[in-house]
């Protein structure tokens, strides 16, 4: 979603951008590829808890309190940013489409034409 916002602020006019919006998507992604990071860590953490401390136990409990609170400001930021996505979606539905490209004339044969008799 974040790419295909991207691609499409590149395309949009001016006239239906926002200046903020660079800024939104470059926070999401950012706070994405911290999220990413702190999932992998999370994963980590979990391989390493001690045998039989399994969802419940104190232990882990404990270890995915950690994780939450590291991960609350990155998904405040998609709560407070995560718009912009739709955002530019619905100025993408907005924006004239690029004109096509011309249709060319069909081409007919030689001897279809006038003068093409008598051959």
């Amino acid at each position: 979603m974040l790419a295909t916002a991207r691609l499409q602020l590149q395309h949009l006019p001016a006239h239906l951008t926002r200046d903020s919006w660079p800024g939104q998507l470059t926070i999401l992604e950012e706070a994405l590829s911290h999220l990413d990071a702190l999932d992998a860590q999370w994963r980590q953490t979990r391989a390493q808890l001690p045998e039989g401390a399994g969802p419940g136990s104190d232990a882990y409990v404990d270890a995915l309190d950690e994780h939450h609170a590291e991960c609350w400001g990155y998904l405040d930021d998609w709560a407070c940013h995560g718009r912009v996505i739709l955002d530019i979606q619905a100025a993408a539905r907005r924006a004239p489409s690029r004109p096509k490209r011309p249709q060319l004339p069909a081409l007919t044969s030689r001897r279809s034409g006038h003068g093409a008799r008598g051959r």
